[in-house]
């Protein structure tokens, strides 16, 4: 059975909305039907932060808060959470919280814009962690720009909240939040907003229903790309199934070969885990995007988008990942290496889904992965670069080396291969094989890089991946 309401808890209370505009922002929503202001509206694409809104879900009887960008998530996505805006943080008395407490203390804000998305990923940290150190700060703000403070000030600010007991009146409300949020109904969502239509199925098996009668729907998870059809231009997207209500899609397995991450499960979850075998892997998950982005996005999403800057692609390539599909006839199992035909197109056919990515577990390899972009954080590649081998008596038994930022889909570099494999582990060969690297890639020019500077920077990294391995000794400017 289907509701066409979508229900969410605002204010101790639970708000009902019926048959939302699918393409509606959660930011217009707040501003234009709350009438809640502080949360603004910057970049509308999830790159500033000063949209930043935490939502709160249930997670093992206990409330998780997850900062995100409203400007690019769609309202029907606050289904059976809590909206907090930076306005509900003080007390009904009007005192402040510690958070607003500490960007006052430390004089945090000067024109003011940005504050409120600070303040708010502030909360977010404060509220999940029992302690603050520098990497935590810095991975909380990555997501939000200011360009007054200087930031030292509200770095300052974030450090202060160590000290402070993290009892707050959410922490007094905490039953009552969860007693509302259990009480939401759980059904599967279908809303139809004029000629617009959307769909949240609870179990896979009402997706396969849904997929058997709707063609051409987009599927929506984070939406960290597809909604910016909608805030960037400004087109209209008439049908979106969407995919986070799936409980079935968001695990990680992990046996002694292999982790298994379901479609739906976030790059937050996913990182932690990927940490402990491919830290390299993890290191690009960090720059992926901010914590307000890797709340919501997912491996899933970025290899269905099949962008060739993608920034996991060229990582899973060169692990040689698997992606399960599902749809209504059969679950089947294809390379990443497999997966895409040309630009922005894959072998995902209508009615199908991805279900899973299987990445396997290389005990005896070195996997090295490199960033290239105009800024540190939070910001698109001009080239990554990925290398997965294996090195026995100085002579290389595997090798599979992938880039991404270098031709109209991620792509492995086979004829440079070949060259290493089976060879002795040499400068010698690596000259060789760089010098090899324009039979595989023919880049384009474009607003992040020339052709001539991605040929350079893939053959640089390709060089850093022999010296980091001979040395054993990471040349990273950023260690």
């Amino acid at each position: 059975m289907s509701s066409n309401i979508v229900e969410f808890v605002f204010k101790n209370k639970i708000i009902k909305i019926k048959n939302p505009d699918p393409n509606e922002t959660i930011l217009n929503y707040v501003r234009l039907n709350l009438k809640e202001t502080g949360t603004k509206e910057g970049c509308a694409e999830g790159g500033c932060g000063a949209c930043t809104i935490v939502l709160g879900e249930i997670k093992d009887n206990n409330i998780v808060y997850k900062s995100i960008n409203s400007c690019i998530a769609f309202l029907p996505a606050l289904n059976g959470k809590q909206l907090i805006l930076i306005e509900n943080l003080s007390s009904e008395n009007g005192k402040l919280h510690p958070v607003q407490n500490a960007m006052v203390n430390f004089h945090g804000s000067q024109c003011g814009f940005c504050t409120p998305g600070f303040v708010m990923s502030m909360f977010a940290m404060f509220k999940n962690n029992k302690s603050i150190n520098n990497e935590l700060i810095n991975d909380s703000l990555s997501g939000n720009l200011c360009r007054c403070t200087g930031y030292r000030p509200i770095i300052d600010a974030a450090k202060s909240l160590n000290h402070l007991s993290r009892y707050d009146h959410f922490n007094k409300n905490k039953f009552i939040t969860l007693k509302l949020l259990k009480k939401i109904n759980k059904k599967n969502i279908e809303i139809t907003n004029d000629y617009k239509k959307y769909y949240a199925p609870k179990t896979i098996k009402e997706l396969k229903k849904i997929l058997k009668k709707v063609k051409d729907a987009k599927f929506l998870s984070g939406g960290t790309d597809l909604s910016l059809e909608v805030t960037k231009k400004r087109k209209e997207l008439k049908k979106i199934i969407y995919l986070g209500s799936i409980e079935e899609l968001n695990f990680i397995k992990i046996n002694k070969n292999e982790i298994n991450i379901g479609a739906t499960t976030s790059l937050v979850n996913f990182e932690n885990q990927i940490k402990k075998y491919y830290l390299d892997f993890y290191n690009i998950l960090k720059r992926y995007g901010s914590i307000q982005i890797r709340n919501v996005g997912t491996i899933a999403g970025n290899i269905a988008t099949a962008s060739p800057i993608g920034d996991t692609l060229p990582l899973l390539m060169a692990l040689d990942a698997k992606i399960v599909i599902d749809g209504n006839n059969r679950k089947r199992t294809i390379s990443i290496n497999d997966f895409f035909i040309s630009y922005r197109k894959t072998k995902l056919k209508n009615g199908e889904f991805i279900y899973s990515i299987k990445i396997p577990i290389f005990k005896h390899n070195i996997f090295k992965a490199y960033k290239i972009s105009k800024r540190f954080d939070d910001d698109i590649s001009s080239v990554c670069g990925s290398f997965n081998l294996q090195i026995n008596n100085n002579h290389i038994k595997e090798v599979k080396i992938a880039f991404g930022g270098m031709s109209e889909v991620p792509k492995r570099a086979i004829k440079t291969e070949k060259i290493l494999i089976n060879s002795k582990f040499s400068h010698e060969i690596f000259d060789r094989a760089i010098k090899n690297l324009k039979k595989d890639f023919s880049p384009i020019d474009d607003m992040r890089a020339s052709k001539q500077y991605r040929l350079e920077i893939a053959k640089n990294l390709l060089l850093k991946c022999y010296f980091e391995i001979k040395n054993r000794k990471l040349l990273r400017i950023n260690q």
